[in-house]
């Protein structure tokens, strides 16, 4: 989510004073049209890209089945479904819980019982029509790699084995594209925090401005160690390549349209992949870039105190964009409860993702901290970090609380509120950062935040949410003044290049 050097400002889609026309529609997202620099391309790699384009197309099929239907269940569980009909279900039929709870699954009605269809059935034929479009790029390219890679997709949409296509897309390189196509996140799943929904990235990798970040991937080991808890809640397990690309979106699809735009994402999701080798971080510098002209930018002003304001930094909404994916791959992964090997996503359920976005962003800053405690960065510049940050957390809690971002920075703005890491003025109707609370404050919450991950605590951590995802009047007042700012961007992307 976030970019790094100042070259990158170069790569918008559009010049700054465009995106700060581009109107607001009802909804109150600034629809953009992206215009992504395509002309180093070969001919075998635009052939390459449309043919993605295409399958990414077929991603958006597939989670419209998805998200649809009534209820937190969307389209994974059967109509109208309740938590705890499934937890009682699963209560009376233990031995089905394996399938019940398997990311590749739709669960359906079967009389009294329930049944589970794999999703290389239950979406046959979108399925089919993506992997024919993946065997027709890896039949033209001639990148060994990005061969492997779209072969064994194709492969996993016809059988619905994952593992092997997402151990090659970890080893992607000598090639511009960046694709990430398939089911991943667990979002849409409000029943459970279960079910993967599918989506698409086709990217153009700048390597470049990706080498430039390089650097940072090698503190993964030094940044888990520097967490500020016991070291039974640190993960040294997980594969140490993570690498970092710096790439402009060309098209999305599923998941990834929907809702607040990506703006970096951090993937393989699958633990074993993660443990081997470690995850991808990839930053969408044309999508950061219109978010910060058109919304963050001008949020400052509305937010903070005029000479804290002036603070708001693109460089730091870049840092902590790629701090934010990076500490995705730190805290715990595989854990211990009772005895039982399992997962934080397994015990933490539908709280999982809210609590994993919110523990990023505070994590990624508390890096960034590190980091200027190396000498990687500026401690000069601490106020701009959390001046930026402050306002990101205004930007996030527009998206809602039924969002997980959104609930997340509703968290942060409750705890760290409790803390003393700001405080209201209220002659000039902004907040003030108070650098030294913020400071601990993001340290304290990091460290709580951890804990209940590692303790695999589901009550804990919804207890937790209930009690300081909250906004107060202050926050809505501020909220309120931001109604000429949008919510977001809607990019519009070019059907084929």
């Amino acid at each position: 989510m976030r970019r790094f050097v100042a070259p990158l400002i170069a790569a918008l889609c559009l010049p700054a004073a465009a995106m700060a026309a581009a109107p607001i529609a009802n909804d109150g997202l600034a629809r953009i049209q992206m215009q992504v620099e395509t002309g180093f391309l070969s001919g075998e790699e635009r052939q390459v890209v449309n043919l993605l384009i295409q399958a990414a197309n077929e991603m958006t099929a597939i989670y419209k089945r998805q998200e649809a239907g009534e209820g937190p269940g969307h389209g994974f569980y059967p109509p109208g479904m309740t938590k705890a009909q499934l937890d009682a279900y699963i209560a009376a039929h233990p031995d089905q819980k394996a399938a019940l709870m398997d990311g590749y699954t739709v669960v359906k009605r079967q009389g009294d019982k329930l049944v589970t269809v794999p999703y290389n059935v239950e979406y046959k034929a979108e399925l089919d029509r993506a992997a024919a479009l993946l065997d027709k790029a890896a039949a033209i390219t001639t990148n060994p790699s990005l061969k492997r890679f779209l072969t064994l997709r194709a492969k996993s949409f016809r059988t619905n084995d994952y593992f092997e296509s997402e151990m090659a897309w970890m080893d992607l390189t000598g090639t511009p594209i960046e694709v990430a196509i398939g089911p991943y996140e667990t979002y849409t799943d409000e029943l459970y925090g279960q079910k993967t929904a599918f989506e698409a990235f086709v990217t153009l990798k700048d390597p470049k401005e990706s080498s430039a970040l390089d650097k940072y991937k090698g503190y993964l080991r030094a940044m888990e160690e520097n967490l500020p808890v016991d070291n039974r809640y640190k993960n040294f397990q997980r594969g140490g390549e993570s690498p970092i690309a710096v790439a402009e979106q060309v098209r999305g699809g599923g998941d990834n349209t929907q809702g607040p735009q990506t703006i970096a994402f951090n993937l393989p999701n699958d633990e074993r992949v993660r443990e081997a080798k470690g995850a991808k971080k990839v930053v969408l510098s044309n999508v950061l870039g219109a978010k910060y002209e058109r919304i963050l930018k001008p949020m400052g002003d509305r937010v903070l105190v005029a000479d804290q304001a002036s603070l708001v930094a693109k460089k730091y909404m870049t840092l902590e964009t790629l701090f934010h994916e990076l500490s995705h791959s730190l805290g715990p992964g595989s854990i211990t409860v009772d005895g039982r090997a399992t997962t934080v996503t397994a015990e933490l359920k539908e709280i999982g993702g809210t609590a994993e976005e919110a523990k990023a962003d505070v994590m990624g800053v508390y890096n960034i901290l590190f980091m200027m405690d190396k000498g990687e960065l500026p401690k000069a510049e601490r106020s701009q970090l959390f001046a930026t940050y402050m306002a990101g957390i205004f930007r996030a809690v527009r998206w809602g609380a039924g969002e997980a971002h959104g609930r997340g920075a509703a968290l942060q703005y409750g705890y760290l509120k409790e803390k003393g890491a700001f405080t209201w003025d209220a002659a000039a109707k902004r907040y003030r950062v108070n650098d030294d609370a913020m400071q601990a404050g993001i340290t304290a919450l990091v460290a709580d935040l951890v804990k209940l991950q590692g303790n695999g605590d589901y009550a804990g951590m919804v207890a937790f949410f209930d009690r300081y995802a909250k906004l107060d009047p202050e926050a809505e007042s501020v909220i309120a003044t931001l109604k000429d700012i949008p919510v977001d961007i809607a990019p519009i992307y070019p059907d084929k290049i």
